[in-house]
């Protein structure tokens, strides 16, 4: 079999095409709420585009490099692939935007996610690539047809995920659709802040209620009168409220994350957000001449908490929400740490307004569908401006409404504790198998050319 003769030209043109088309809609939101020239955003697309292709590159060349046989495909392109897709999980702070095995999503695959998580996915779809591509030279086909017998039984032998038949709990999900220039303007406070007690009094019977992140966009440490407004309104509903806001957190450190109001109990709950956007949130140490999309807002603080708000009910049991706040929903840890650190279900809460009518909101909605199955919980998903919606862990959607449309979602959960194969064994084995590989390869290729 014949490999590329220029590997990296190759891996550069797939890479920068596959996030500079993934992404591409960031230039809008840096024009419009970063106030820079439209051509200033489409540079800073191709930037990073150029920045993620690197791992690309380390991809297309380590395989053009390591493999000695054909069949090498099989096995090497999919362990180099699956080290690709983890090291963009965390190097220049991490960006698994447009994630390889969210193309999984509703389809038989996905219900393995449960199983061998995201890592382990990537690992089988970019098996059957490779065995699709054997499958077009003569010589492999044998090879080729028997790999592709392979994976159709796993596909067919994928476990069936429970979803509870009659769940126990209700919820609403507030989508009030504030605009983006509005958001942070104190003119325009009133308004949004009563169009959110306006939706939820049409769900006041609800056993919870969730705003969307930052819905109050302010800190109500600083501003009491809307501070006793705000518990007196949620107080008369049936249910807890849970809202995204801003925090002071000790030596008034910034944070964004979510709070719990709960009748009875004059103290909210707190957890922040661990994972901040670089640039939307906080500007990076190694870059500090550059500024922040989000103008007049202090830099935020990455919190240290559990990521866990606790619902006491009249029962005298305790519903355990993992909180995930919009970008941190992109990371199979985040979710994978709240549901260890005993989380019912996963509340996750975005601002996805950022994006426009682009297809952002759609791609960042498959990864909450991604960490549901991974995990086995119900993601209840409030936004601004959509997709608001209740997933079920086996990733379907159970209750939802048009995005960019003033509304309420209403929908049933059920609190779940079970654990997931995935939530047993995490990353580790799919990862040490392909460490497994990757080390294999390099030796032979050491002896190839050091030894022979």
């Amino acid at each position: 079999m014949q490999y590329p003769k220029h590997p990296l030209k190759l891996g550069g043109a797939f890479g920068f095409g596959w996030f500079g088309f993934g992404g591409w809609w960031l230039a809008d939101t840096i024009h419009i709420y970063g106030h820079l020239p439209y051509i200033a955003g489409l540079a800073v697309v191709g930037i990073l585009a150029l920045m993620f292709t690197l791992f690309m590159l380390f991809w297309a060349w380590s395989f053009c490099k390591l493999h000695q046989h054909p069949l090498d495909i099989l096995w090497l392109f999919p362990a180099l692939g699956t080290l690709e897709e983890w090291l963009r999980s965390f190097v220049f702070t991490g960006l698994p935007w447009t994630a390889i095995a969210n193309i999984s999503v509703n389809t038989p695959v996905s219900s393995w996610l449960s199983v061998v998580g995201s890592y382990g996915v990537t690992f089988f779809i970019l098996f059957i690539v490779a065995a699709l591509v054997l499958l077009l030279k003569q010589g492999t086909r044998k090879h080729a047809i028997l790999a592709l017998v392979v994976s159709a039984v796993v596909i067919w032998a994928a476990p069936n995920i429970h979803v509870p038949p009659h769940p126990s709990k209700s919820v609403a999900l507030v989508q009030p659709v504030t605009p983006q220039n509005q958001k942070w303007d104190a003119q325009f406070i009133q308004n949004i802040m009563f169009k959110l007690v306006i939706l939820s009094e049409q769900a006041k019977d609800a056993d919870l209620i969730v705003w969307s992140e930052a819905a109050v966009p302010m800190y109500l440490l600083r501003n009491p009168s809307w501070d006793t407004w705000l518990k007196e309104q949620s107080d008369a509903w049936q249910g807890a409220l849970v809202f995204g806001g801003l925090n002071l957190a000790a030596g008034n450190k910034a944070q964004n994350g979510l709070f719990l109001a709960q009748k009875g109990e004059n103290k909210r709950q707190f957890v922040g957000k661990h994972h901040l956007v670089p640039f939307g949130e906080y500007v990076p140490a190694w870059l500090p001449f550059l500024g922040k999309i989000v103008p007049n807002l202090a830099d935020f603080h990455p919190a240290t908490d559990d990521g866990i708000l606790t619902i006491h009910e009249a029962s005298g049991s305790k519903q355990k929400l993992g909180s995930i706040i919009c970008y941190e929903s992109l990371f199979p840890e985040e979710s994978f740490k709240r549901v260890r650190h005993g989380a019912h279900v996963l509340i996750v809460v975005t601002n996805d307004t950022w994006y426009g009518t682009s297809p952002a909101a759609w791609q960042h909605f498959q990864a909450s569908q991604v960490r549901a199955i991974e995990n086995g919980r119900y993601v209840l998903r409030a936004t601004n401006s959509g997709i608001s919606a209740v997933i079920a862990p086996d990733g379907r959607i159970m209750a939802t409404m048009p995005w960019w449309e003033e509304g309420i979602v209403r929908g049933q959960y059920e609190p779940l504790s079970h654990q997931t194969l995935y939530q047993k064994w995490g990353d580790t084995p799919i990862l040490t198998l392909a460490f497994i590989i990757l080390g294999m390869a390099v030796f032979q290729w050491f002896r190839r050319e050091r030894w022979v």
